[in-house]
């Protein structure tokens, strides 16, 4: 089955987000670290002019909790939760006021934040905006992605991980993500940052 992006939200011994990029359309991406932060980057940037999607923040790390999206909504949901504001009320205002991607798609944003006890994810597409919040239990997450998986659901998925690069790897071949089709790299924070770029 193929979902598009993915955006995990959960906890393994500690609370973790973890994204995914899976792309028919811009394989040659990767995702890289710098500072405390986590970015999509084509490796070619001619790209950029065909799609100004495909290259933006994935993960960002506030005092106030970790964020991860699948698109330049990351900053301005950091830069809310930066200040002060609830992670949920950060989320739904920076997706209903920025939309569903503007592509062929209409590919929904979709979006998560992590704090020491509970987990948000939410996305707005084109039928509307859905947020939801849930508290972590150990070795498990929620998921929200672009597409078919692309309603908030109470379900929780496996998820184990000892490391970062062990969520970056498993969001990528463990687990449910396995059976999910063309993985092009992929990102995770369990306390730090890794990435995980299977082409490299």
């Amino acid at each position: 089955m193929y979902v598009g992006r993915i955006v995990a939200v959960g906890k393994t011994d500690n609370p973790f987000v973890a994204y995914r990029v899976s792309s028919r359309s811009f394989p040659n991406r990767v995702a890289k670290v710098t500072d405390a932060v986590v970015a999509i980057q084509p490796l070619d940037p001619e790209d950029m002019k065909k799609n100004p999607y495909i290259a933006y923040n994935c993960i960002r790390i506030s005092k106030n909790g970790t964020v991860v999206s699948n698109g330049s909504h990351t900053d301005p949901i950091f830069d809310r939760i930066e200040k002060g504001i609830s992670p949920d009320v950060a989320l739904q205002t920076v997706l209903a006021e920025m939309g569903y991607e503007k592509d062929e798609y209409n590919t929904p944003r979709i979006a998560g934040v992590v704090t020491g006890e509970v987990g948000y994810i939410g996305t707005v597409r084109a039928d509307g905006v859905e947020v939801s919040s849930f508290d972590l239990e150990d070795n498990a997450c929620h998921i929200i992605c672009t597409y078919e998986m692309d309603r908030i659901e109470s379900k929780n998925y496996p998820f184990v991980a000892e490391t970062a690069h062990d969520a970056a790897k498993y969001i990528v071949d463990g687990g449910i993500f396995r059976e999910l089709e063309q993985p092009i790299c992929a990102a995770a924070w369990t306390g730090e940052l890794a990435v995980y770029n299977p082409h490299e």
